[in-house]
């Protein structure tokens, strides 16, 4: 279980290499991607709160990176923050997700990003509930629901 401490290590000093690597042109993420999935994954765009696809979602599955298909989150690790965005405690795996420091908008925080493709996923906090005490706070726009049922990337 990652906690707060191994996610700064890990924006600091990086992280394990993913299982594999998914790299495409603009033009290529342009073509494959809705304007608002571009702009958060590929620009580091935010969705307006409250207003993403999965803010509310309760349906058990995994959640898949809108880019590459790679597995990032469980839905048995979702939990209602009452942030606006969909929170997670962990990822999936421990090569799923890198960690950035951001310091735009004159802040410090950590940003998520898919390991696979570099996709923009929101940014971490360690404000979440026991035991990790994380919250992965997600755009809706960077992933996309995998039913247990699908076979995900």
């Amino acid at each position: 279980m990652q906690t707060w401490n191994d996610v700064i290590r890990l924006a600091n000093h990086g992280g394990p290499a993913p299982d594999k690597r998914v790299e495409k042109t603009n033009a290529e993420w342009r073509a494959q991607l809705t304007p608002e999935q571009y702009h958060v994954t590929r620009e580091h765009g935010t969705e307006r709160a409250f207003t993403g696809e999965y803010c509310e979602a309760h349906e058990a599955g995994l959640y898949a990176c809108i880019c590459c298909g790679t597995p990032l989150y469980d839905s048995r690790t979702k939990f209602e923050s009452g942030t606006g965005w969909p929170s997670f405690t962990q990822p999936v795996k421990e090569n799923a997700l890198k960690y950035k420091k951001d310091t735009s908008y004159g802040m410090v925080r950590v940003e998520v990003l898919c390991n696979t493709c570099d996709a923009h996923q929101g940014h971490v906090f360690p404000d979440g509930p026991p035991p990790s005490g994380l919250r992965l706070c997600i755009n809706s726009a960077s992933v996309k629901l995998v039913s247990e049922t699908e076979k995900v990337a």
